[in-house]
């Protein structure tokens, strides 16, 4: 990971992109003192299929949770079967 500078990034953007599609990620600072994160898209895509993945993990345990409170719907064969039908 590299920290640089707005001011580098803009003069030297070719250069960087260069960096970053090797698997470098760089990191500028912005005026508002946060800091700003280039990637590549590999990098970006494990990061959003890491954050679905923990979604539906927190979906799961919400839903256990309502199970183990008794929130669950409960039918038995007979019923299912008469639905499959409807």
């Amino acid at each position: 990971m590299l920290a640089v500078k707005t001011a580098n990034v803009r003069d030297h953007f070719q250069e960087w992109c260069d960096k970053i599609r090797m698997g470098e990620t760089i990191v500028i600072p912005d005026s508002e003192n946060q800091k700003i994160y280039m990637i590549n898209e590999t990098e970006y895509n494990e990061l959003q299929k890491a954050k679905q993945n923990a979604e539906y993990l927190t979906m799961l345990d919400e839903r256990i949770e309502r199970l183990n409170n008794g929130e669950g719907i409960h039918k038995t064969m007979e019923e299912l079967r008469a639905m499959e039908n409807e």
